[in-house]
C-alpha cells in the first residue's frame, strides 16, 4: 500500500462516531501509518497517524516529522496530511505546533490570530518559486477549535479530492517538495520573535526575504561549472541519525543478491557482502537539497574506516559506497573519481553512479 492508497482507504472507512480502540479499521490504519508510509518518506522523516485521543477526531490526520526539527505536534514545524470533516478531501500542509500555545493564548480566537500571523511571516521568508502552488488556504469544513487552529497555522497546503486523487508518484513528489519547504522554513523560524502585546502574544519580527541562509545552505551545484563558480565557506554541521536510510537500503540490497550486515560492524553504518567481496557503506542525509556537506563527511569517514578497519588490520580493501537520501548530482562523478560509488533514494526506488550500476546495486 502506497501513500495514495493509504489516504483513500482511511477516507473511505473513517467514522468520527466510532471509538478509537483497536479493531476499528480506520483507526488501525492510522496507527499503522508510520510503518505504511515509511518506505516512501524522504530523508529521515517519520510518520504517525492520529485519529483522536480520548475521543475520535473530526479531522483525522497523519503527521510527518523531521526529528531534527520536531517529533512533537504540540510545538515546532511539521508536515501533515489532514482530512476534512466530510472526508471528501485530504490536504498536505506545513503546520505549526498548536497545543503548546494554550497556556499563553487559550484555545480560541487569540491563538488562531497568532498562528495566522506567524504563518504569514514564515511564508514571507520562503522563496516565491518554492511556494508556487502551495499558498492555498487549508479548508477542513469543521468548526471545532482544533481544526480552525490547523487552518490558521497552515504555512502552505495542497488539497486533494479523495474521489480524484493524483497518482502515487505525484503525491510522493509533492511530499518530497514539501520536505524542502519544511527545512527552509525551519531556517526562518528562529528569526521570529514572540512578544507580549496589547492583545497577548504577537509575532514581533518579520524575517528578511528568503531567510538568512548561511554557510552551505544555498550552495547546490548541479554540474562542475556550478562548483567552480562558487567555493563556499567551510561549515560544520551535527551528524544526523540515519537509521531509516540504512533500514530501507538493507532489504533492497538483499533482493539484489547482497548480504547486508549491521551487527558487530560499529562504527561502520553497513557492510555488504557478495561472493567473497565486501562493500563498506556510509549513509548520509542530504539536508535542504544541498549534498556538499553530506558528500564531504561520507568521503572522510569511508577513507578513515577503510584505513583503520581494513588496511591496518591486514584485511583486503573493501569497495567503498556512499549512500544518500537524495540525488547528489555532480558529486556522483566526483566520488567515482575517488574510487567511491554512490547510491541515492528516488521517488520510486534507488539510483546510483556508474560503479553501483556495474556491481548490480542499481539499474
Amino acid at each position: 500500500m502506497g501513500i495514495r492508497d493509504a489516504l483513500v482507504e482511511i477516507a473511505a472507512n473513517y467514522d468520527a462516531n466510532a471509538d478509537t480502540s483497536k479493531g476499528v479499521y480506520a483507526q488501525d490504519l492510522l496507527r499503522a501509518a508510520g510503518q505504511t508510509l515509511a518506505p516512501f518518506l524522504p530523508g529521515e522523516l517519520r510518520a504517525k497517524g492520529n485519529g483522536g485521543s480520548g475521543g475520535p477526531s473530526r479531522t483525522p490526520w497523519i503527521g510527518v516529522y523531521d526529528p531534527e526539527i520536531t517529533s512533537d505536534p504540540k510545538r515546532g514545524l511539521y508536515l501533515a496530511y489532514i482530512f476534512s470533516a466530510d472526508l471528501k478531501t485530504v490536504s498536505l500542509t506545513l503546520q505549526q505546533g498548536v497545543t503548546s500555545l494554550e497556556k499563553k493564548l487559550g484555545r480560541g480566537a487569540k491563538r488562531r490570530a497568532f498562528l495566522k500571523a506567524r504563518a504569514q511571516r514564515l511564508r514571507a521568508g520562503l522563496p516565491e518559486a518554492l511556494m508556487a502552488g502551495w499558498d492555498n488556504p487549508l479548508v477542513l469544513s469543521c468548526a471545532v477549535d482544533r481544526a480552525l487552529s490547523y487552518e490558521a497555522g497552515s504555512v502552505g497546503a495542497r488539497c486533494y479530492a479523495v474521489s480524484n486523487m493524483p497518482s502515487e508518484m505525484c503525491i510522493r513528489g509533492d511530499l518530497w517538495h514539501m520536505t524542502d519547504v519544511l527545512q527552509q522554513a525551519a531556517l526562518i523560524e528562529p528569526q521570529l520573535i514572540e512578544e507580549e502585546g496589547p492583545n497577548g502574544l504577537q509575532v514581533g519580527y518579520v524575517p528578511a526575504p528568503h531567510g538568512q541562509a548561511t554557510g552551505l545552505d544555498l550552495f547546490r551545484p548541479k554540474n562542475a561549472s556550478d562548483y567552480l563558480a562558487h567555493i563556499p565557506e567551510r561549515t560544520l554541521t551535527k551528524q544526523r541519525i540515519h537509521e531509516s536510510l540504512v533500514e530501507a537500503f538493507g532489504p533492497y540490497a538483499l533482493e539484489r543478491g547482497f548480504v547486508p550486515i549491521t551487527e558487530k560492524v560499529h562504527p561502520r553504518d553497513l557492510v555488504l557482502r557478495q561472493n567473497g567481496a565486501e562493500w563498506l557503506v556510509e549513509a548520509k542525509t542530504v539536508k535542504r537539497g544541498n549534498p556538499t556537506t553530506a558528500v564531504r563527511e561520507a568521503v572522510g569517514q569511508l577513507l578513515e574506516y577503510r584505513y583503520f578497519w581494513y588496511e591496518v588490520q591486514g584485511q583486503a580493501k573493501p569497495h567503498l559506497l556512499a549512500l544518500f537520501t537524495e540525488d547528489i548530482h555532480v558529486y556522483a562523478e566526483y566520488l567515482e573519481q575517488h574510487g567511491i560509488a554512490a547510491v541515492w533514494r528516488t521517488l520510486d526506488g534507488w539510483a546510483g553512479s556508474a560503479s553501483a550500476v556495474s556491481w548490480g546495486l542499481v539499474d
